[in-house]
């Protein structure tokens, strides 16, 4: 008797992933063994930058801030300290916001955050 492949199953798992490796270049889109390793690869990366990319953007934000707060004789971690005793709630991406677009409202978060500082 022969061998059965089962090969209907296996050429459509084989065009499904190279369907899903369409924008690679060369043979990592034409070909099954090389597109197989591009798109492990792939989902490997997406995998790790979507945790990068939350450090980064916290980064920037708390870089944002921090030169918003010294360009107004105060840094970064006293400002936090301070917003955090007046019982102030607010995220980093939102102060950032503040920071770079709304400057005069950014402004009255730093009076409150002087007036806890010289208050302590």
């Amino acid at each position: 008797m022969a061998r059965a492949t089962n090969s209907v199953a296996s050429r459509k798992r084989r065009k499904r992933l190279l369907r899903s490796a369409r924008g690679f270049r060369g043979r990592r889109s034409k070909l099954f063994r090389y597109a197989k390793d591009a798109l492990y690869k792939a989902r490997y990366w997406a995998y790790r930058d979507r945790k990068s990319r939350k450090r980064e953007f916290r980064a920037l934000w708390i870089q944002r801030i921090n030169a918003a707060c010294r360009n107004n004789g105060l840094t970064y971690s006293r400002f936090m300290e301070a917003l955090k005793k007046a019982g102030i709630i607010m995220n980093r991406k939102m102060l950032a916001e503040l920071a770079v677009r709304s400057s005069e409202d950014f402004n009255r978060f730093l009076e409150v955050a002087k007036e806890g500082k010289s208050a302590s």
